[in-house]
C-alpha cells in the first residue's frame, strides 16, 4: 500500500513538474511577448510620427499590427504546452468564418475604414460634410469615424456608411470661394451698388488679392436685383470673413441709401369693379 502511494506521489511530482514548468514557460511567452508587442507598437508610432504620416493610419497600423503579434504569442504559447498548433489554427479559422459570417456588416466598416485610410478622403481635423451632417473629424477607428459638429456636439458614423456617399472635405484646399448674394431694389443705383460692395471686398484684409474677387449682376429676380459676390479666402477664415462682409455691406448700404427690399404684393382694385359691386 506504501509502495503503491509513492508510486502515485512520484507520477504526480514528474506531471506536476513537467507541465508545471510548460505552464510557466507559456506564461512567461505570453507577457514577454506582449511586452514586446506593446514596444514594437510604440517603436513604429513614433517612426511614424517623425515622418509626418497622418495621424489616422498611425493609429491604424499600430492597432492591426499589435493584434496581429498578439495572435502570434498566443499561438506560441499554446505551442508551448505541447498542443498541435496545426488543428489549433484550423479550429481558429473555422470559428473566425462563423464569426465573420454573422458579424459581416461590422466587418463591412472594417472595409470601409482600409479604404478611407488608403485613400485618404479625408484626416483627423478636416470639416467635412457626409450623411447628411457635417462636422470636424475628431478620431477614427476600425469601425466608425467621429466628427465634432460646430455646436459641439458628436456623431458617430459607422464607416460603411460613410463610404457608401459622397463625401464633401471643405479643409483639403487652403483656400475657398465665400458665394454671397445681395439683394438691392431695382429703383437703387446699380453701379454704386455693385462700387460699394467691391470696395468692401478689395478693404478686407483677409480677402484674398488672387483670385481677384467677382461682383456681377446675378439675376434679376421678382423683387429685386441679386448681386452676386464671390471673393476667395483662407480656409480658416471662412465663417469670420463671411459674418463681416455681411455686416459692412448692411452698413454700407444703409450709407449709400441702397435698401435691400423684402417680399411684397401689391393690390390694384379698378373703379368699373367698385361701381358695378355697389
Amino acid at each position: 500500500m506504501v509502495a503503491q502511494m509513492e508510486k502515485y506521489t512520484d507520477l504526480a511530482v514528474q506531471y506536476g513538474t513537467e507541465y508545471g514548468i510548460k505552464i510557466l514557460g507559456s506564461l512567461l511567452i505570453f507577457l514577454i511577448g506582449k511586452w514586446i508587442a506593446s514596444q514594437m507598437v510604440v517603436l513604429i508610432k513614433k517612426g511614424m510620427d517623425k515622418g509626418r504620416v497622418d495621424p489616422t493610419l498611425i493609429s491604424f497600423v499600430a492597432n492591426v499590427t499589435y493584434v496581429a503579434l498578439i495572435i502570434v504569442i498566443v499561438i506560441a504559447a499554446i505551442s508551448n504546452l505541447g498542443v498541435q498548433t496545426t488543428s489549433f489554427i484550423a479550429v481558429f479559422g473555422a470559428a473566425g468564418l462563423a464569426v465573420g459570417l454573422a458579424l459581416k456588416d461590422t466587418l463591412s466598416n472594417v472595409g470601409a475604414a482600409v479604404l478611407i485610410i488608403f485613400f485618404r478622403p479625408f484626416k483627423v481635423g478636416d470639416f467635412i460634410e457626409a450623411s447628411g451632417v457635417m462636422g470636424t473629424v475628431d478620431s477614427m477607428n476600425l469601425f466608425s469615424t467621429t466628427l465634432t459638429t460646430a455646436d459641439n456636439r458628436s456623431i458617430i458614423i459607422p464607416n460603411g456608411t460613410l463610404v457608401a456617399g459622397n463625401i464633401i472635405n471643405y479643409t483639403s484646399n487652403n483656400r475657398r470661394r465665400i458665394d454671397m448674394v445681395f439683394d438691392i431694389d431695382y429703383k437703387d443705383d446699380l453701379k454704386l451698388s455693385k462700387e460699394v460692395v467691391m470696395q468692401i471686398l478689395l478693404d478686407h484684409p483677409r480677402v484674398l488679392k488672387e483670385p481677384v474677387p467677382v461682383v456681377a449682376v446675378g439675376a434679376l429676380g421678382p423683387n429685386s436685383v441679386q448681386i452676386f459676390a464671390r471673393p476667395w479666402v483662407a480656409v480658416e477664415g471662412y465663417w469670420d470673413v463671411m459674418f463681416e462682409i455681411t455686416e459692412s455691406v448692411k452698413l454700407e448700404f444703409d450709407k449709400h441709401q441702397i435698401s435691400i427690399p423684402f417680399p411684397q404684393m401689391e393690390l390694384h382694385v379698378r373703379r368699373e369693379e367698385l361701381l358695378s359691386s355697389s
